[in-house]
């Protein structure tokens, strides 16, 4: 089985630096558990939008979660600046996995002395791309699989799903 706690920036082709609030911190001092979510959807949507030419209010096609999932190493809270890696884990002709690394950037990691390489969590979810106006399954476009490609895991080809 993969270890995600072992994950590093080198695993990741692509980043987003994300400022953390007031309001993301949770009664207990770190950034909320549902907050990763939010983090997650950021990173690939803004991917899907800048590489991938998508509009997710005007495309034919949208991605839509049909499953997630969140380890957490070690925690994140208000004023860290981080930074998401993303990837692509799997990729099939209609749907895709992608896996997010959150690190701490390496001005936060200074401060707290966690090395700024090391995730604080890995996370992710898979997208089944359908039609948006029906919401049937249908295959990615050329042009989407291809961008998607560019973020498979660097140590060996992407896993292939069915869907």
């Amino acid at each position: 089985m993969d270890d995600k706690k072992r994950r590093l920036r080198a695993d990741y082709p692509f980043f987003l630096t994300y400022r953390t609030r007031w309001s993301d911190n949770d009664q207990y001092g770190h950034v909320n558990n549902a907050i990763y979510y939010h983090l997650f959807d950021a990173v690939v949507n803004t991917y899907l939008i800048e590489q991938c030419g998508m509009d997710p209010m005007k495309s034919k096609h949208i991605g839509l979660v049909v499953s997630s999932f969140c380890e957490f190493f070690s925690p994140v809270a208000f004023p860290d600046v981080l930074d998401l890696g993303l990837r692509v884990s799997r990729l099939g002709t209609s749907s895709v996995t992608y896996e997010v690394g959150v690190f701490k950037s390496k001005a936060s990691s200074e401060e707290s002395n966690e090395a700024p390489d090391t995730a604080c969590a890995v996370g992710g979810y898979t997208h089944v791309f359908v039609e948006s106006s029906s919401r049937r399954s249908t295959q990615m476009s050329g042009q989407l699989r291809s961008n998607l490609m560019k973020l498979a895991k660097q140590s060996s080809a992407p896993a292939v799903s069915k869907l």
